[in-house]
């Protein structure tokens, strides 16, 4: 069987990423490139994986 893995990605190095919840009726998860206009993302909080999970 092989090895579930992604091929590494390149990284930029003049960008500059902050992560926030916002709190609501729904908790939502901000990720953002604050270098980038427009270049973010959310989700419910619920489903934003946790620290561990990514290890």
């Amino acid at each position: 069987m092989e090895p579930d893995t992604v091929a590494p990605a390149p990284v930029a190095v003049d960008t500059e990423v902050m992560a926030s919840v916002e709190q609501g009726q729904t908790d939502t998860f901000i990720i953002a490139d604050v270098s980038t206009d427009n270049a973010y993302m959310t989700l419910p909080l619920a489903d934003a994986a946790s620290l561990p999970e990514w290890r």
